[in-house]
């Protein structure tokens, strides 16, 4: 008996343990199985990043080709860095880096704190009726399109028939060209997305501001704190993280500046403080039908915007926050 007891724990022994590949895809199929309902909920979601942001991904590899629609996407030479050397030594880079730099530090500087400045505003009114109202007006531009609200910006500005010129006209000044000046030009499209998008961009710090633990605010009372004291300590420390999360991910669209709204703003006269990475790819890319300079244009600018928030969130974190990642 004790032979065999021997005999059988050798043989156990001798047996290969099961491959740690096995049990690892049991347990990721038993956690699937488990959570099938919320992946069956997300599924939408990670079909869309699929199709269209990821499977795309493999026509970046036509900025180092020399791409013709007639010979396809494998048939076309590569050509390497031949349309950045280009691209680079272009008259043209420096001037669109200037404007797409320019109108997004304007954006950066004026709009960035706007909603973190109505936002506190907002959460200072004590009725919730006022508080919707202010709401629902300030919400109502994010969902016009740049096309009506270019549209308003010509009915106001125009130097014909403008609302603002009529004005001045009617004071007794002499009409301004807002929409061919250059010097205005960058100043309209701050004030756009202003118009446009700080209503909106409120949303995520006052869900950032409910979360704040009420109890901070009570002790900061009863230590005296007004409510501005209560902002300044409490409030904005409180919501730190997710400004600097905000901050981090809009430098990292510091070369995209948006397309529909430079461009239906742009004219002849300002094209020289208008063009930027956008409308430029658009005009060699679709006009011009040079796909694969136009593919390199597009895929450096998501490089620098990849640099731009890896350095930016290392800089978050060194001064003790979390970042993104």
């Amino acid at each position: 008996m004790k032979t065999e007891t021997t005999h059988t724990i050798l043989s156990r022994e001798r047996q290969p343990a099961s491959p740690p590949s096995l049990s690892q895809s049991r347990r990721v199929w038993q956690g699937l199985k488990r959570d099938r309902m919320l992946y069956l909920i997300a599924s939408p979601m990670l079909a869309y990043f699929l199709i269209f942001k990821y499977l795309p991904m493999w026509g970046v590899l036509i900025a180092f080709k020399d791409y013709s629609p007639y010979l396809g996407f494998w048939n076309s030479p590569w050509v390497g860095f031949q349309h950045f050397e280009r691209f680079f030594a272009n008259d043209s880079f420096f001037l669109l880096l200037r404007n797409t730099l320019a109108i997004n530090l304007l954006n950066l500087i004026f709009f960035f704190p706007l909603p973190i400045i109505l936002a506190l505003m907002l959460n200072e009114v004590r009725k919730e009726w006022v508080k919707r109202i202010i709401q629902s007006i300030i919400y109502l531009p994010h969902f016009l399109s740049w096309v009506v609200i270019v549209g308003i910006t010509y009915l106001m500005l125009s130097t014909s028939s403008g609302f603002v010129n009529k004005f001045l006209e009617s004071l007794g000044y002499d009409k301004i060209n807002f929409l061919t000046s250059q010097g205005l030009f960058w100043a309209l499209l701050t004030l756009q997305s202003i118009w446009k998008e700080v209503g909106w961009g409120t949303v995520i710090f006052l869900a950032a501001i409910a979360s704040v633990d009420t109890q901070l605010f009570e002790a900061a009372r009863m230590d005296g704190a007004g409510r501005l004291r209560q902002i300044w300590h409490v409030t904005l420390p409180a919501i730190r993280n997710v400004i600097i999360i905000l901050l981090i991910l809009r430098i990292g669209h510091m070369m995209d500046v948006g397309f529909e709204q430079v461009y239906l703003m742009m004219n002849g006269a300002v094209s020289d403080v208008a063009d930027v990475f956008d409308t430029y790819v658009y005009r060699s890319g679709i006009q011009q039908a040079q796909f694969s300079f136009s593919t390199a244009v597009g895929l450096f600018k998501s490089i620098v915007g990849v640099i731009l928030v890896v350095l930016t969130n290392r800089l978050a974190k060194k001064f003790g926050d979390d970042g993104i990642y």
